[in-house]
């Protein structure tokens, strides 16, 4: 996913970057044009001016070369009118030309072409009369004051004129300062924008050369550690060949271990029975027949003995069925574990009358497990619930399955252990209550942990000191 995503990282940040460069080169060239076009206006507007300024020169020019004629009839005086005259059309033209956007300007110009027309025919007449030699019709027409009025109407509409573009240029000069202003900053903006771009771009290119550099690194590293795999890879076929053939060994080893201490264990104890069969008929013997040849302490020791003779019958029978257990082959059927339970349940009452026993079995269980082994683990745990809520007034032993640890369970309102020792409840031989409180061999939870393992199975306690104990056990 992260690499699928690096993917697509790096297109969209160049179409980042082509976007925000065409946004700021787009907005920077609108803010220069339009600083341009107000640069161009003003340029105008003095263009405007000045061109206002020619036309009245122009006419003052006309005017001089005029007077100079008309009082000293020296025809070099008129190279300035001829010069008016031929260079005012054209001026006006162009000024026409440049205020052709202003209606205003317009009037006024075509005023001032109306007035120069005016007067420049007033200033051939004088020539006419100049050169006719009229001196007294020369001398009427230069005071009669006509060309002043003219001149001064003239005046007036250049000054007009050049106040109207005086004022354009004022805001035009405000436009242009304030284009000028903008430029700068969408330049500055511009500038920003691409240089954090940049620094962005170099960070993101910096990481990415650390992560190439970081990703060589790591393959030429995963090319030797290849490498030494497979240097190594016959070590280790060798070694699986002979662990195998070691583990093959032990477990024979093992095997014959056990055969050999199952066989120790069942041969003692069944070699023992005859031995402890003769103790117990000729203590017996004494008991029956010579009971009146000793004391009280004699019979005393005599009850001992045959006490400790059946105590010992009894160990040796359990070990008897714990080695058979061992030896046992296992076959799994289904069968209804709850009548299981109700049948081993029924045979413990029947040998503790007078008892108040109350067995609650779930009804309808199935199980898939040796039969007979399970029947064997339900005596020894039955008959242990029976055992030590034997001191309670009335005794309940609940059978059943728990869903939740999905193991069967018995459950007693005895006794109970102290949970510190639980690791020692299913060891042979190892009793938590001594043999004055509860009679036993210490072999039925070792029995019970024997058939579990059989099946493959788990089996654990819980418990709280006269409070009764549960044990919940799988069969794989």
């Amino acid at each position: 996913m992260k690499a699928s995503s690096s993917r697509y990282l790096v297109p969209l940040l160049l179409l980042a970057a082509t976007l925000v460069v065409v946004v700021n080169a787009a907005f920077a060239f609108r803010a220069v044009n339009e600083l341009l076009t107000s640069e161009n206006w003003v340029e105008h507007t003095w263009k405007v001016i000045n061109e206002t300024e020619t036309i009245m020169g122009s006419a003052k020019d006309a005017e001089t070369g005029n007077r100079g004629y008309l009082v000293t009839g020296d025809e070099a005086y008129l190279q300035p009118y001829n010069q008016a005259v031929h260079d005012l059309p054209v001026e006006l033209a162009t000024f026409r030309s440049l205020t052709s956007d202003n209606p205003r300007q317009q009037q006024r110009i075509n005023q001032m072409e109306a007035v120069l027309d005016q007067r420049l025919a007033l200033l051939k007449e004088g020539n006419d009369l100049r050169a006719a030699g009229s001196s007294d019709a020369v001398h009427s027409f230069i005071v009669n004051g006509t060309g002043k009025l003219q001149m001064d109407h003239l005046r007036s509409l250049a000054d007009d004129m050049e106040g109207e573009e005086r004022r354009l240029l004022a805001e035009r000069t405000v436009d242009a300062q304030s284009d000028g202003t903008r430029a700068r900053y969408a330049v500055i903006i511009a500038s920003g924008l691409d240089f954090m771009l940049i620094v962005f771009m170099f960070r993101y290119l910096s990481k990415e050369r650390g992560l190439r550099i970081a990703g060589e690194i790591t393959a030429r590293n995963l090319a030797a550690s290849r490498a030494e795999l497979v240097e190594r890879n016959d070590e280790i076929v060798a070694l699986n060949t002979t662990l195998e053939q070691r583990v093959q060994l032990r477990t024979a080893e093992l095997e014959a271990t056990n055969r050999e201490l199952e066989a120790f264990s069942y041969s003692v104890s069944h070699d023992l029975r005859a031995p402890l069969r003769t103790i117990d008929g000729f203590s017996l013997a004494l008991e029956e027949d010579y009971a009146k040849a000793v004391d009280d302490t004699g019979r005393d020791y005599i009850r001992r003995v045959r006490n400790g003779v059946q105590r010992m019958g009894g160990l040796i029978d359990a070990l008897l069925q714990l080695s058979r257990i061992s030896r046992a082959e296992i076959t799994r059927e289904t069968f209804d574990i709850s009548a299981l339970a109700t049948s081993v349940a029924a045979g413990l009452r029947d040998e503790n009358p007078g008892r108040d026993i109350t067995f609650n079995i779930q009804p309808g269980l199935l199980a898939r497990a040796d039969q007979k082994l399970t029947q064997v683990a339900l005596e020894n745990l039955l008959g242990n619930a029976v055992k030590f809520s034997s001191k309670k007034p009335a005794s309940i032993i609940d059978f059943g399955w728990d869903p939740e640890k999905k193991a069967w369970f018995v459950r007693d309102n005895g006794a109970g252990f102290d949970m510190f020792y639980a690791d020692k409840l299913f060891n042979a031989f190892n009793r938590l209550h001594g043999d004055k409180d509860f009679k036993g061999s210490g072999i039925g939870l070792a029995t019970v942990s024997r058939v579990v393992r059989r099946h493959h199975g788990t089996i654990s306690a819980d418990s709280v000191i006269d409070h009764g104990a549960t044990f919940r056990f799988t069969l794989g």
